[in-house]
């Protein structure tokens, strides 16, 4: 399953899984392949929520899926896709034959990822496994009561948390593997992932996805 996961810039991770291409927060795609079945965003800042990255991404039948608050702003990229459809955060969603819930995704003590604004992460539900993909969110007490098998969570640091942070929060949750993503671009350092990775137990598996 891990090998089937691929993170490219910022947050922009596909999940090839039964048969479909699951794709969250597109960005600064190098190649137009059109191929997604699902996109998943998570909140409508710039590095996530891209038109020309979705417009890349989407084929005829893709499914864009986003925060209720972005509904407005996500009809701009209403005509690369099949459909809209909104989610709430701590939601349980079937869609089209996706199944998934939602987390809220915030920060704790930082204005740039308001609670109020009703942003999330993803649990997605797909071959007997849970893959977590956090959003930009610090390690909040909802964050810290997901039960997953798979957790990609953001290093970055300034709008994120930063590789100890995150690693706390993998130590905690205790997922089979855990992807650090988020890093070494935009923001956070190209050493993150591995500051992240010599920080969480010997018990979870890191894989380095972003810069191999």
């Amino acid at each position: 399953m891990i090998n089937r996961i691929h993170v490219y810039k910022q947050n922009h991770v596909r999940i090839i899984s039964e048969g479909r291409e699951i794709h969250i927060d597109p960005f600064q795609t190098d190649e137009a392949t059109n191929s997604a079945d699902f996109i998943l965003i998570t909140h409508d800042h710039h590095d996530h929520f891209s038109v020309r990255d979705i417009e890349r991404t989407a084929g005829k039948n893709t499914v864009l899926i986003v925060p209720e608050n972005m509904r407005g702003k996500a009809e701009a990229a209403e005509k690369y896709v099949k459909k809209i459809e909104t989610v709430a955060p701590g939601g349980s969603y079937d869609i089209d034959g996706l199944e998934f819930e939602t987390v809220p995704a915030y920060n704790i003590g930082k204005p740039f990822h308001p609670k109020s604004a009703g942003w999330v992460g993803y649990i997605i539900k797909t071959e007997g496994k849970r893959i977590y993909v956090a959003g930009d969110t610090d390690a909040t007490e909802e964050a810290v009561s997901v039960k997953c098998d798979i957790a990609l969570v953001p290093v970055g640091g300034t709008y994120t948390m930063d590789p100890g942070q995150a690693a706390k929060l993998i130590n905690t949750i205790k997922p089979e593997i855990a992807v650090p993503v988020h890093y070494g671009g935009i923001v956070g350092r190209k050493k993150d992932g591995l500051e992240f990775q010599m920080a969480v137990g010997k018990d979870v598996q890191v894989v380095i996805k972003i810069g191999v």
